[in-house]
């Protein structure tokens, strides 16, 4: 009797849950339901998914619990100065003589068509003043410096100057420590090349500035990673971006989270009666929490949700893997193709089958070298960093080696953490970072992949089978692979779509991040908007990896089948299910899933395929009816299908929900002079100024099309 009462409890708590979920997607639809996403966007013709959940009640940083790192010196001086000293103490800063690495000293930067002379005024002011062939000379202040050219392998430093809209915004030109020069940006290439007379500031990436310090989606931007605690925020009143940080190196508070509630706790007098001391001790972190604190920025990410602050949950804000999906940042092995930064330790040995976080190698403080129980070394290279856990070579490491003891050869970074030059950056100037991956030499393998293997780093007069038969020689068969590592290379043969799946799609998760490239790699090859015919053991597949804890993996998985069989009824209610059982993680995983769905159109956008692409984006919007900017690229897509009165009424929504989505108002004042309304896309653009009187992109442009109109009527 009492198993059979429990058993109707259950079932009665399931069915209430149910029918809770189910009434709260009905008002979730009636609330958004309206000619627009039922006659414009086609979306009525399914029940929608529940809503967003309510994240959990933790309380959220605000930057008024910020106070700067000199609140903390007074109590942590000897840290404070081990910090002052470091690289994240000398990350960039307001310019002065002191910070600015850049040759400053009035010789001409020739390019094509402009010479550039960078040059310090009476006042001490550092300027860039660019004399075009045709035109005025420009004069441009450097209002903010990021970077110190501190990194081993190719340090850098940037320039930001204020845009009249408040925003700092990159400037172009670049200097690089080692080789002591002024370099660019390509746009085309993405090359980093010494400025030279055959450049012209119209190939420049950067030229006009458009990329600004720190986060805001009206913007392409640099997220918050180049400073601490910085806030890009519209003041609708005055009409104008303002742009606070709290210093642009990276300070305590930047890792350890904010700090106003720890130092009142401290000059409370009552610390004994407090439950905490205001901050989460770090030193007691797992490797992954460990991990995500440094991963805030020594890793590529997406943004899924506005305003991150230390201190917050770092996954309900950035999703860590998205960028696999469109930049394919790694290897196949998980080396560094692009700007991945330290992300790829995921892919190590040393972190799947031990312990290793960053602070394992790096005091956090100082940034100095030291092992794994907090002793000093004597540098980078110190092969004490790896004998601590791999005792069994200390006694005489040449013998693994099998280089003398004083040679490059016998340190342990030289073969197993090598400095790798960041491939889609070219190879005119070096910008090259230690691999992360912590791999053992395979010198042909590496070569197929177009790496530049450990070895050739000293035997460069050595061909790669040379070195590959006296690798084989000392060491015998080489280690293989981790197992998943091997089903990617091998799926990249796999013509089936079934063989692909098993090989790319594991049954049980042992390497997160090849599960997810694999994951990602095959909805990017293999999958398509609605399918007709998709194996169910696929399916069964997807659902098995939707499983998993790991955010992106569940999101993904969930936005696969989504993606290729959406419009099944059983699919359909299977997809409900799932999100009303995700509790606090909903927003989480279905920012992600949405994004990742979005992503798609965006690829069969690239590949002129508008149909599927126009697909994807309202499925994105299922997801996520009023995200801006999935509305913003189906606009783009119905424009590219040569749809344009939907393509303005898309825009036109949404101008109408948020006015300050400042970057609508180009392409929708693009769509009207397109369809011949040269009045209309004029009096869109009068709109957008009124918003951002600032803005110099709208400006021009409405500048262009009165002219056209003037021509027009006369």
């Amino acid at each position: 009797m009492t198993v059979t009462m429990k058993k109707f409890r259950k079932n009665l708590i399931s069915i209430v849950l149910a029918l809770t979920l189910t009434c709260s997607a009905l008002l979730y639809y009636i609330y958004n339901k309206n000619d627009f996403y039922e006659d414009i966007l086609g979306l009525s013709a399914f029940l929608p998914f529940p809503a967003e959940q309510i994240e959990d009640s933790v309380v959220q940083p605000s930057i008024g619990d910020f106070t700067g790192s000199r609140a903390c010196e007074s109590c942590h001086k000897d840290i404070y100065d081990l910090w002052k000293n470091s690289t994240h103490g000398n990350a960039g800063g307001i310019p002065n003589r002191d910070i600015v690495i850049g040759k400053f000293d009035e010789k001409p930067l020739t390019f094509k068509d402009a010479v550039v002379i960078p040059s310090i005024t009476k006042n001490d002011k550092f300027i860039f003043t660019v004399q075009p062939e045709v035109g005025n000379p420009l004069v441009l202040i450097v209002d903010a410096v990021v970077g110190g050219g501190h990194i081993e392998g190719g340090g850098t430093q940037s320039y930001f100057t204020k845009f009249p809209d408040g925003t700092l915004r990159m400037l172009p030109f670049d200097f690089i420590r080692e080789e002591n020069i002024w370099f660019v940006q390509l746009r085309d290439s993405s090359n980093w090349e010494p400025i030279n007379k055959n450049i012209s500031l119209n190939d420049l990436t950067h030229g006009p500035p458009f990329r600004i310090l720190g986060t805001n989606e009206n913007y392409s931007n640099c997220q918050n990673c180049h400073g601490s605690q910085i806030q890009v925020v519209y003041k609708k009143n005055e009409k104008i971006y303002e742009t606070t940080f709290q210093s642009l190196d990276i300070n305590c508070e930047s890792c350890h989270g904010p700090g106003r509630k720890h130092i009142g706790i401290m000059n409370s007098g009552d610390l004994y009666e407090s439950e905490d001391i205001g901050f989460e001790a770090l030193s007691i972190q797992n490797k992954d929490q460990s991990l995500q604190l440094c991963f805030q920025c020594h890793a590529i990410k997406d943004e899924i949700k506005k305003g991150y602050l230390p201190g917050a949950n770092l996954e309900h804000y950035y999703s860590m893997k998205m960028p696999i999906l469109g930049s394919s940042p790694y290897l196949v092995d998980g080396r560094v193709r692009a700007f991945a930064y330290q992300q790829n330790h995921l892919y190590s040995s040393c972190y799947l089958n031990g312990s290793m976080t960053c602070v394992d190698c790096h005091d956090p403080h100082s940034q100095n070298y030291r092992d794994i129980y907090g002793n000093s070394l004597s540098g980078k290279f110190d092969n004490a960093q790896c004998l601590d856990c791999h005792p069994s070579k200390a006694a005489s490491p040449e013998s693994h080696s099998k280089h003398a003891v004083d040679s490059p050869g016998n340190r342990c970074t030289s073969c197993h953490m090598p400095f790798l030059q960041h491939q889609v950056l070219g190879s005119m100037l070096r910008f090259a970072r230690s691999d992360h991956t912590i791999p053992i030499p395979r010198p042909e393998f590496d070569a197929s992949i177009g790496i530049e293997n450990a070895c050739s780093k000293c035997h460069s007069d050595k061909t790669v089978a040379w070195l590959q038969k006296k690798t084989t020689e000392w060491y015998g068969e080489i280690k293989p692979h981790h197992n998943s590592i091997k089903s990617l290379m091998d799926a990249e043969n796999a013509f089936d779509i079934r063989k692909a799946a098993s090989l790319l799609l594991p049954d049980s998760v042992t390497h997160t991040m090849t599960a997810v490239t694999g994951l990602l790699n095959f909805i990017r090859e293999r999958l398509e908007p609605d399918m007709p015919e998709i194996d169910p053991a696929i399916i069964k597949r997807l659902k098995n990896l939707a499983e998993n804890n790991d955010p992106d993996i569940k999101a993904f998985s969930l936005m696969a089948i989504h993606l290729s069989a959406g419009n099944r009824p059983d699919i359909r209610k299977y997809l409900s299910d799932q999100i009303g059982s995700l509790g606090n993680s909903s927003a989480a995983i279905q920012s992600r899933w949405s994004l990742g769905v979005d992503f798609m159109g965006s690829v069969y956008a690239a590949r002129g395929d508008y149909r599927k692409a126009i697909a994807a984006y309202k499925k994105a919007l299922e997801v996520k009816p009023s995200d801006s900017i999935t509305l913003s690229n189906l606009a783009a897509a119905y424009m590219k299908a040569d749809e344009l009165e939907t393509t303005i009424k898309i825009y036109e929504r949404i101008l109408e929900v948020d006015p300050e989505k400042h970057s609508v108002y180009t392409p929708l004042s693009l769509a009207y002079s397109t369809e011949g309304n040269l009045e209309k896309a004029i009096e869109v653009l009068e709109r957008g100024i009124k918003r951002t009187p600032q803005n110099v992109h709208l400006l021009n442009m409405l500048a262009q099309l009165e002219s056209l109109e003037h021509t027009v009527r006369n």
